[in-house]
């Protein structure tokens, strides 16, 4: 190669160097902000909250056993919707909802115009009836002395023997008269029972004491204890619930049902008042199962009376077990069967700690309904996450279900 060639490869390209020198700081911003990107991004997923349904550790000493939960309504045993015996037009209504009556109490009465002249009708004919059979009574006891007569004259022969036969047979018509118009007294009688039947019957009153819960009729109302046609027709005034036969009526799946014993007690709280619980026990276990649904009905007695309980309110049950006389205390805890996971380590919680969770190592024991015993790695009090998700990872920050940020 010429000298002159050599020269030329050793020359500096100057154009190229000032281009280079000019791309240079373009490359390294576009490579500081891909960095902070980045490292924003990964901030802001590691401070998103995930929602979450936390539970506490419970020790088991506490008080008696869960053995099934199951739910519920209120329900009355003694209900009843007054109607009338009879059809007719409702002259007054005297309930409201929320009243308490009491057995026999007068809750309505129909238009008694028909019944009223019924009743004095049938008193009228009885008092003929009476008097007829008064008058008959008079002509027994005369066709009676009018004989004595002429069985004193026969045996002198002053008077005839036709004559003493025709007293004979007075005195046996007489008789006879006398005892069918007692049979028209007493039929007298009975239709003046059936018309005061049917003029009690336009009054309406309470079979049983207990509390008005539905008023269904207004005066001026059809009502008739059968359904009519056209809907113009009442069926019924008024429901009445005795409250003092409220009782709890639960579905329990089929499965569960050998944890159910008649006597057994139970712990039952309203929707309505969730802080609340009421003692109650079983009453009985339904000896049929329904096949659409695999449940069986258990019969529910509640032993605190309360204003509160309502027909037909929502209620949750926990069915108890009593703990063993003489069981010796235990470090271990129960927490939602649902809050133990399996991971690379083993079962682990998801325990609260501050705003976030941490996975704990656990040593799982047996299961006591839908709870589960741990009996190493957990203390009472401590809060569990229910049903972790999958993303729920050591570190991550969490709120509570209700959306109020955790303490």
């Amino acid at each position: 190669m010429p000298p002159s060639d050599l020269l030329n490869e050793l020359r500096l390209d100057r154009a190229a160097r000032e281009d280079d020198g000019r791309r240079w700081p373009w490359r390294l911003l576009v490579a500081l902000i891909v960095s902070g990107l980045a490292v924003g991004g990964y901030f802001a997923l590691s401070n998103r909250a995930v929602t979450v349904e936390l539970a506490i550790a419970e020790a088991p000493g506490a008080g008696p056993l869960t053995v099934l939960d199951a739910t519920g309504y209120v329900i009355a045993r003694r209900q009843a919707t007054v109607s009338s015996k009879i059809s007719g037009k409702l002259a007054e209504v005297l309930i409201e909802e929320g009243v308490q009556v009491t057995a026999g109490q007068v809750l309505a009465r129909l238009d008694d115009t028909d019944a009223s002249a019924q009743l004095d009708l049938m008193q009228a004919r009885l008092s003929a009836a009476r008097a007829q059979l008064a008058q008959i009574q008079v002509r027994l006891e005369q066709a009676r002395r009018d004989l004595g007569r002429q069985e004193g004259l026969a045996p002198r022969k002053l008077t005839s023997d036709e004559s003493l036969e025709n007293a004979r047979t007075q005195v046996e018509i007489q008789t006879a008269l006398l005892a069918a118009q007692r049979s028209q007294v007493e039929v007298a009688e009975a239709e003046l029972r059936i018309a005061q039947v049917d003029h009690d019957n336009t009054v309406i009153r309470a079979p049983f004491t207990g509390m008005v819960v539905a008023k269904a009729a207004q005066p001026g109302e059809i009502v008739s204890p059968m359904s009519a046609g056209g809907g113009f027709t009442r069926t019924g005034i008024g429901t009445i619930v005795d409250m003092d036969s409220l009782e709890i009526e639960v579905d329990v799946n089929e499965s569960f049902i050998n944890r159910v014993q008649p006597g057994q007690p139970v712990q039952a709280i309203l929707d309505a008042y969730p802080e609340w619980q009421i003692p109650a026990s079983v009453i009985a276990i339904i000896p049929t199962a329904d096949r659409s649904k695999a449940t069986v009905k258990v019969r529910i007695a509640i032993d605190q009376k309360d204003p509160r309980l309502l027909p037909e309110m929502g209620v949750r049950v926990s069915f108890l077990a009593e703990t063993p006389t003489g069981a010796e205390p235990t470090a271990a805890v129960l927490v939602p069967a649902s809050a133990i996971v399996e991971r690379e380590t083993g079962a682990v919680v998801l325990v609260l700690d501050g705003e976030h969770v941490r996975e704990r190592v656990i040593t799982p024991g047996e299961t006591r309904g839908e709870r589960r015993l741990i009996e190493q790695g957990l203390t009472a009090g401590e809060r569990v996450v229910r049903d972790p998700p999958p993303e729920l990872i050591d570190g991550t920050r969490v709120v509570a279900r209700d959306g109020t940020a955790t303490p």
